[in-house]
């Protein structure tokens, strides 16, 4: 068997849960120990019941817990890319395909959603170019 880490990060709507792994049993089967639950939306974790973390294993959640906002930042960032894209096509598909019946569908909800965007975008900018 390979050589397993010494924790595991079970991925969870808003962070993990964060257990030790353990072969040290008489059957070498893998047991895993909640001990910390991580909160990425906080950006912060917390021993899970009476366990105590280690310096070692604080410093092992940490990185993960940093390591994991970076992916989740640039998930969010190809996620703004991949909607621009969808507005571009959504105009093409809008010009060239579209019937009367999907517009009238789709035109009020979409227009009242890129009026949002836009307003929000709008006020973003004038805050960036008032501070600068």
């Amino acid at each position: 068997m390979t050589d397993l880490p010494e924790l595991y990060f079970r991925i969870r709507d808003n962070g993990a849960a964060v257990f030790r792994i353990n072969t040290e049993n008489r059957e070498r089967r893998i047991e895993m120990d909640q001990i910390a639950v991580v909160n990425t939306n906080r950006g912060d974790f917390k021993a899970q019941g009476d366990n105590t973390l280690s310096p070692e294993e604080e410093t092992v959640i940490n990185d993960w817990l940093q390591s994991r906002l970076a992916v989740l930042a640039a998930r969010d960032m190809d996620d703004i890319h991949r909607a621009i894209d969808h507005l571009n096509l959504t105009a093409q598909w809008a010009q060239a395909k579209a019937s009367d019946a999907q517009l009238e569908e789709i035109t009020d909800d979409l227009l009242m959603a890129m009026h949002d965007l836009r307003s929000v975008l709008v006020r973003k900018k004038s805050d960036r170019v008032t501070k600068s």
